[in-house]
């Protein structure tokens, strides 16, 4: 009886983060099938399916939008990737020190919570007139927004550390550089995790933002470009693959914390 339990317990697992997705998509051929709301403003699946399949698999030129999937996806991802990363080689370490030094957090504190409460949207006329319309000022802006709860995240993780097992590590001749990696790190991983997270999906946010300026290629300029077209599918179908690559790119970033830190391993 037992063994006929797990499997079941494992599908309905399995199957269950996909409810709320499937409920959606339900009452979204529902609404197409009894006309509730006008294709002209939420085009029914079929008609969006179409559209993505000639976006991802279709040969360039054959129809406005066909076969710019790669393009666009790799210029997105590269723009995400360099934010980013500058956000996580900055944020983490400003955190750390400043969950642990009392004069780091004096000194950074006050800036930081005034610069967060800046919405994202301010910067972007500066951001335009800094680094003109293109790579920089969304690398720029996705950076910004994913800073702010790396920092924090790192900043509550390393304060929250008991001192008793630097002391510990200490004892048993584990030194200050040593002990960070060896112990507070992985004492902070939860915060961590969590900020980074946070700050991978704001980053995804942002690119959109930092690429409604009129960039050539990427996903956020293909929903712009196609609101200026009249077409809402390609909307929905950029909306639908942001979606999808940034699930990818927390799970492929979760399942690196876990490969690189055991204390990852227990974060769900």
């Amino acid at each position: 009886m037992t063994g006929d339990m797990r499997p079941r317990r494992g599908v309905a697992s399995t199957l269950f983060p996909w409810l709320i997705p499937a409920l959606a998509l339900l009452a979204w051929v529902l609404a197409g099938r009894l006309e509730l709301i006008p294709a002209y403003l939420f085009p029914p699946p079929g008609d969006v399916g179409q559209a993505a399949l000639r976006y991802v698999f279709g040969s360039p030129g054959e129809t406005p939008y066909a076969g710019r999937f790669l393009q666009d996806a790799g210029a997105s991802l590269l723009r995400v990737g360099c934010g980013f990363f500058l956000a996580v080689a900055f944020g983490i370490p400003l955190g750390v020190l400043s969950g642990r030094l009392a004069p780091v957090q004096g000194l950074l504190g006050a800036t930081v919570n005034g610069l967060r409460a800046v919405p994202g949207i301010s910067w972007l006329p500066l951001a335009m007139v800094w680094f003109g319309i293109g790579m920089g000022t969304t690398v720029f802006l996705v950076a910004l927004a994913a800073f702010f709860p790396v920092y924090l995240n790192a900043a509550a993780g390393a304060r929250g550390v008991d001192p008793l097992l630097l002391q510990a590590g200490a004892m048993m001749g584990v030194r200050r550089f040593r002990g960070t990696f060896a112990i507070l790190l992985p004492a902070a991983m939860p915060h961590i995790m969590t900020g980074l997270r946070l700050g991978l999906g704001l980053s995804w946010a942002y690119l959109v933002l930092g690429e409604l300026t009129g960039v050539p290629d990427g996903l956020g300029a293909v929903i712009m470009d196609a609101r200026m077209q009249g077409r809402i599918d390609i909307i929905v179908v950029g909306m639908i693959l942001i979606a999808v690559m940034g699930r990818g790119s927390d799970l492929l970033l979760t399942s690196s914390l876990r490969l690189c830190f055991k204390s990852a391993r227990r974060l769900s």
